[in-house]
C-alpha cells in the first residue's frame, strides 16, 4: 500500500482539464444553457411573436350588414318581364323578407328542380319527389304514379329543352315567400300499358306550365318546395 504522502494522482489534473475543455466546446457551440423548467418550443407549430409585434385587438367587432337589395329600373331584369308590375313588385317583396334572395340563382335552381321533378315522376321515384313537394303536391303525385302501377303502366319523360323561365308572380306573407316561374318547355313523354305497347306520347310536344315555390324565409332549410301547378291552356 502506498504510503499517505503519495496520495497525489496526476491523472486527476489531466481528467479535470479534459472536463474544463468540454464545457468550454459546449458552451461556444450551444450558446446560453436552456432552462429545464422551459418547455422547448414546438417544431411544427407557429412561432409567437414577441409582444412588441402583437397588433391592438380592436375595440369592437364590426358588425355584418346583410346584402343590399336590388333596385334600379333594370333590378329584376333577366328575372321577369318588364311589363309584369305584379312580379316585380311581389320580388321587391321576397326581397325585402329574405335579404339573401336572388333572382338569378333562384331562378337558375328553378330550372334543375323542374327537370329533375318531371323525370322523377315519370319514373315513379317518390323518394327524389318527397323532399321537393308540399305534402299536398307530393300526395297528388303519389297518386298519379300508384295509378299507373295498378294499371301496369309505364311512363319516359325527357325534357328536351326549357326554351324560357320567368317570374310570373311573387308575394311575401307572414312566415312564407312564394315565386311563380311560368316555364315553356319542349316535353317528349310516352305512355306504355302492362303489355308494352303505346297508349299515347311519342313525339316531342310544347308545354307551358306555372310552378309555384314556397319556403319560409326564417326557418334554417334554405330550399324551396312546390307548391302549385297550373298548366296553361
Amino acid at each position: 500500500m502506498p504510503a499517505s504522502g503519495d496520495l497525489f494522482d496526476p491523472t486527476l489534473v489531466v481528467f479535470a482539464a479534459i472536463a474544463v475543455f468540454v464545457i468550454w466546446k459546449l458552451r461556444s457551440v450551444l450558446g446560453m444553457r436552456v432552462d429545464r423548467d422551459t418547455p422547448p418550443q414546438p417544431r411544427f407549430g407557429p412561432r409567437r411573436p414577441s409582444p412588441a409585434t402583437v397588433a391592438p385587438m380592436p375595440s369592437a367587432a364590426p358588425v355584418a350588414e346583410p346584402p343590399a337589395r336590388p333596385t334600379g329600373a333594370d333590378r329584376w331584369d333577366g328575372v321577369a318581364e318588364k311589363g309584369v308590375a305584379s312580379a316585380w313588385s311581389g320580388l321587391d317583396a321576397v326581397a325585402a323578407s329574405d335579404p339573401s334572395f336572388d333572382g338569378k340563382s333562384f331562378l337558375s335552381g328553378a330550372r334543375r328542380a323542374y327537370e329533375l321533378i318531371v323525370t322523377a315522376f315519370a319514373k315513379g321515384d317518390r323518394e327524389t319527389l318527397k323532399p321537393l313537394l308540399a305534402e299536398d303536391v307530393f300526395d297528388g303525385f303519389s297518386g298519379e304514379i300508384a295509378r299507373r302501377e295498378q294499371q301496369g303502366e309505364t311512363m319516359e319523360t325527357a325534357v328536351v329543352a326549357i326554351d324560357s323561365a320567368t317570374v310570373d308572380a311573387a308575394r311575401a306573407v307572414p312566415g312564407r315567400i312564394e315565386v311563380t316561374v311560368r316555364f315553356a318547355v319542349q316535353l317528349m313523354s310516352v305512355r306504355r300499358d302492362r303489355a308494352g305497347e303505346t297508349i299515347d306520347g311519342g313525339q316531342t310536344r310544347k308545354v307551358v306550365e306555372r310552378w309555384t315555390f314556397a319556403r319560409d324565409p326564417k326557418a334554417n332549410d334554405p330550399n324551396w318546395k312546390l307548391v302549385a301547378t297550373q298548366a296553361e291552356d
